[in-house]
């Protein structure tokens, strides 16, 4: 069974808005549905971070949805996330496993066949594909085509989540490729009812 079951997947960003405000809107979408969080500060120092990651890790177990890190491990171990969420130039996976609880579930971002199959390889419990989307939330980020995501997905066993530009308005053409799950950002912490944003994108999962 996928971690995900065809849920969505909430990925925070603190460049959006102050943490009290943030906090209230990721109660909203738990309270909506989502099925993971992850937690990513790309601005705040450690402790900042860590602190802030303790709450969101208190909110979460209160509505029972898994609690991922985004990059940094040693903020996952210092709080006893559920996992860690690494991209291609965070320490490797194979690292990762050695230092993690093996009961984690580590992410693995990739946006080759390559890339992805090494994922898998490696022991990844799912892989974040994109960015499918032009997106705001990470400048750099490299468009993977529909193809391309078409292909990872037949060649990869484990889940795949969709990142990268997914809004309300096309997020039903990525579920269509029948993924585990799509990652998103503004699409939820963007609209002024996040809970109710939450439950449209899940329910997209039941008509394919």
């Amino acid at each position: 069974m996928s971690i995900f079951n065809k849920s969505v997947y909430l990925v925070t960003d603190d460049s959006i808005m102050d943490f009290d405000t943030l906090y209230t809107k990721v109660e909203l979408a738990l309270q909506g549905g989502v099925g993971l969080l992850q937690f990513r500060e790309k601005k705040s120092s450690s402790k900042v971070f860590y602190a802030h990651g303790l709450k969101i890790k208190a909110l979460c177990k209160k509505y029972n949805v898994p609690l991922i890190i985004n990059d940094r491990l040693d903020i996952a171990q210092a709080i006893d996330a559920d996992g860690v969420h690494l991209g291609q130039s965070d320490l490797p996976l194979t690292v990762a496993k050695k230092i993690l609880d093996p009961k984690k579930i580590i992410g693995i971002s990739a946006n080759t066949v390559e890339t992805a199959l090494d994922a898998q390889k490696n022991g990844a419990d799912y892989i974040g594909v994109g960015a499918v989307f032009p997106t705001n939330t990470k400048n750099d980020a490299v468009l993977v085509s529909e193809n391309t995501l078409s292909e990872i997905q037949s060649a990869v066993s484990i889940p795949i989540v969709a990142i990268g530009g997914i809004t309300l308005e096309n997020a039903s053409s990525i579920i269509n490729h029948k993924i585990d799950s799509i990652a998103v950002v503004s699409a939820i912490l963007g609209q002024d009812d996040p809970k109710k944003a939450t439950q449209y994108l899940n329910d997209l999962f039941s008509l394919v």
